[in-house]
């Protein structure tokens, strides 16, 4: 799948995520993530998000993510609605 426009999915309310993706022609995926736990979960929230990028086949992705304690399962959905939405 390519992703052809820019999308959104979630919110900035507490426990959940906002995640942006947007087409970008490097053929890598890219990510510019913020959080408020970002000290104790940021590596695990990178993870969550790259992992589902590469599981749907997805390159050449630029992802922006603004996390406000959301759970793996919500960040996961969140960015598989994105992409959804984007191709």
């Amino acid at each position: 799948m390519n992703i052809t426009k820019v999308a959104k999915a979630g919110t900035l309310e507490s426990n959940d995520i906002l995640i942006m993706v947007m087409p970008n022609d490097s053929g890598r995926v890219e990510l510019e993530l913020e959080s408020i736990v970002m000290p104790q979960f940021g590596e695990v929230i990178r993870q969550v998000i790259l992992n589902k990028v590469q599981e749907m086949g997805i390159e050449g992705i630029t992802i922006k993510a603004q996390d406000k304690g959301a759970l793996d399962y919500t960040i996961g959905a969140r960015v598989e609605t994105a992409i959804k939405r984007a191709v």
